[in-house]
């Protein structure tokens, strides 16, 4: 069974892969733990595969995408001492993900933003523009022959969400799983609602179309992240929204490089 890591900046999603079929078995969602160590992730993934009536020395193969270096380090920490495995971490100079980078610095492309380039090329074959909604909004574009020639970045939601509440005294937390019955909010909750879910998917159909100009051939536009589906009810612009996008992108780099 292959472990792929998809660390985040809030966040962590393990996803597990049958060898055999490469099919998505098993993921959870984890907090992202800057200190915590390589023993306590080992605690961590075998309970989560306890849950599924599973145990570590399932786990044959590691790939790690990480924005979070203290993270990765733990992490890998748990794969060499308690797996006995030596993982694939993206960004080190052997791996080859088939991702071609046109932008001025290429080491500063996340890994997540490789990931899900190869991840969406890999379903669609053509121009995109892949929103990932995550503590940041990243909006990543691919070119007709799945390169990566950059992007653009938004802040995501939920710190907008927190700096509404923490920097103004009469707004609260809100809860927009809910959504409003218009865009004219007729109190303060429904207003917050309306400004988030209606705003979002405005910034989403704007951005893309702004970026989508500045390609040679229309580019689709797809969507992966925590509140992916959230927003896109919102953004007519998203044709597809993949939740678990990076996952599938590790397991195509590891079967790359296996």
């Amino acid at each position: 069974m292959l472990l792929t890591l998809d660390i985040g900046n809030s966040h962590t999603v393990l996803g597990f892969f049958d060898n055999s079929s490469q099919k998505l078995l098993h993921h959870f969602r984890i907090k992202t733990d800057h200190d915590s160590t390589g023993d306590e992730y080992g605690l961590i993934t075998q309970g989560l595969l306890n849950l599924k009536n599973q145990s570590l020395p399932d786990i044959t193969g590691v790939i790690i995408g990480s924005v979070v270096p203290a993270a990765k380090m733990g992490w890998s920490t748990f794969c060499h001492e308690h797996l006995n495995i030596a993982p694939m971490i993206i960004g080190d100079a052997n791996l080859k993900t088939g991702v071609a980078i046109a932008t001025d610095n290429p080491s500063e492309v996340g890994a997540d933003r490789i990931i899900n380039g190869l991840a969406g090329f890999t379903r669609h074959k053509g121009p995109l523009i892949i929103v990932d909604f995550g503590t940041a909004i990243t909006f990543d574009c691919i070119s007709q022959t799945g390169a990566y020639i950059g992007g653009a970045i938004a802040p995501g939601i939920g710190i907008s969400m927190e700096a509404l509440s923490a920097k103004t005294a009469k707004l609260p937390k809100v809860d927009i799983s809910t959504p409003p019955a218009s865009a004219i909010g007729k109190n303060t909750i429904t207003a917050m609602q309306a400004g988030i879910l209606f705003g979002y998917g405005g910034l989403v159909e704007g951005l893309t179309g702004r970026l989508a100009r500045e390609f040679p051939t229309p580019p689709l536009v797809i969507a992966t992240g925590g509140m992916a589906a959230l927003i896109a009810p919102y953004a007519p612009v998203i044709s597809h929204v993949y939740p678990e996008l990076t996952l599938e992108g590790l397991q195509l780099i590891h079967a790359r490089n296996t």
